[in-house]
């Protein structure tokens, strides 16, 4: 399982020219879910990213999470994130997990974070053609590999 975080003043997802989800001050998530992940996988992803200490504090040094500054968390569905590009120039996607294993692991890493956020998140759709606008905020950006937890 792998994560693209980005520290955002704002984001949102439109699919067919409606907006369907947007959030202010937090972190952007794109997920990319692989054939052998887990909920144990997402599971060490969500405790990682709600900590990450990436937001200033009153001293502007990085030493809050998004949970610290109450802030908000959008997840987006990313395949692409699994693409293996070793081989020629063209990336392979056989590592992506199929819609009927990936689906219920992003909806179930969806659900952990919010519950574990005590409120709702803001979410892409699985398999739309999602245009995502954001503003990274530093610019920061955390890319993280279940396959490299030590």
């Amino acid at each position: 399982m792998r994560v693209v975080v980005q520290r955002v003043k704002h984001a949102s997802v439109t699919i067919n020219q409606e907006k369907k989800s947007s959030i202010q001050q937090g972190l952007l998530i794109l997920l990319g879910i692989s054939n052998d992940d887990s909920k144990e996988d997402a599971d060490w992803l969500i405790k990682k990213c709600l900590n990450l200490r990436i937001f200033d504090d009153s001293e502007g040094v990085m030493n809050q999470s998004v949970t610290d500054i109450d802030g908000e968390v959008m997840v987006v569905s990313q395949f692409t994130l699994m693409a293996s590009y070793k081989k020629g120039n063209r990336p392979s996607y056989i590592h992506a997990a199929p819609p009927e294993y990936s689906i219920p692991l992003y909806e179930y890493f969806c659900r952990k974070i919010s519950d574990e956020m005590c409120k709702n998140i803001a979410t892409g759709e699985f398999g739309a053609d999602m245009k995502v606008d954001l503003l990274n905020d530093g610019p920061v950006t955390i890319c993280m590999d279940t396959k490299n937890k030590e």
